[in-house]
């Protein structure tokens, strides 16, 4: 083991959904450790501004991009194997790639629920599958599931979201059950109120804001900043034991009534 754990110069990230938000901030976050990093995105213009910010922070030699559908199997399994052939050996997979639908479930539409669940659910699933498909004849390899307080709490209105984030923190499990004897690491991190994009109407709301600002013992909302150490450490060597595992990074709001 190297003497810097968290030394990752030179592995092939590849992070769903990082085009913008949290997934853009931990490709951010493996780039500035060393690693080469693939974003991926559905939006090729957005997903090549992201590539171009970045490239010019690291270098470009390190970044690139791939557009493809996580939901979509084949797409999935090509984008992968993109990857293998392209850049290199993928080392490090980050599930990302979500979204989120507010709606009363006995107004929710059954479209708008299997569009959640399969951007956030069945993408990792599939993404996982692929990337294990080359981890494991080489017995190694780092995927990290993208979960929420909400695998754990729930809040009106926002049924699929918490159904999906659930589900992320069981396949975490079902991904170690099956690939960890074969030296993979699967975890997941489960981020609290994170100030994003995503969630700016959020912040925007007064009392919303407040409730946030008292619910949670840090008494304040997370920054995308907060994700990327504990990413980094379930990426790097300094977790090679750890498995199956959920980290929250909410401020402590699910610690406390």
């Amino acid at each position: 083991m190297s003497v810097n754990m968290f030394d990752i110069t030179g592995r092939v990230a590849l992070v769903t959904g990082s085009s913008r938000g949290i997934g853009n901030a931990i490709a951010r976050g493996l780039a500035a450790a060393g690693a080469t990093v693939v974003l991926n995105g559905l939006d090729p213009d957005r997903l090549e501004a992201a590539r171009e910010k970045l490239a010019a922070e690291v270098g470009a030699e390190r970044i690139f991009a791939k557009a493809f559908d996580v939901t979509d199997a084949e797409a999935t399994a090509d984008g992968v194997a993109w990857v293998e052939r392209e850049i290199g050996s993928l080392r490090i997979l980050v599930n990302n790639a979500g979204v989120q639908h507010r709606v009363p479930m006995l107004d929710l539409d059954v479209a708008d629920w299997e569009r959640v669940l399969r951007t956030n659910l069945t993408s990792a699933f599939l993404v996982g599958r692929e990337a294990a498909r080359h981890m494991i004849p080489r017995g190694e390899g780092k995927i990290i599931n993208i979960a929420s307080v909400q695998a754990d709490l729930a809040r009106p209105t926002i049924a699929p979201y918490t159904a999906s984030k659930g589900g992320i923190r069981n396949l975490t499990r079902a991904m170690t059950a099956e690939w960890a004897a074969s030296g993979l690491q699967i975890n997941a991190i489960a981020p609290g109120y994170i100030h994003t994009e995503m969630t700016q109407n959020l912040v925007d709301d007064p009392a919303f804001n407040s409730w946030i600002l008292g619910r949670t013992p840090a008494h304040r909302w997370g920054t995308v900043e907060d994700i990327i150490g504990p990413a980094l450490w379930l990426a790097s060597d300094a977790s090679n034991f750890v498995n199956g595992q959920v980290v929250f990074i909410d401020g402590g709001m699910t610690t406390v009534v």
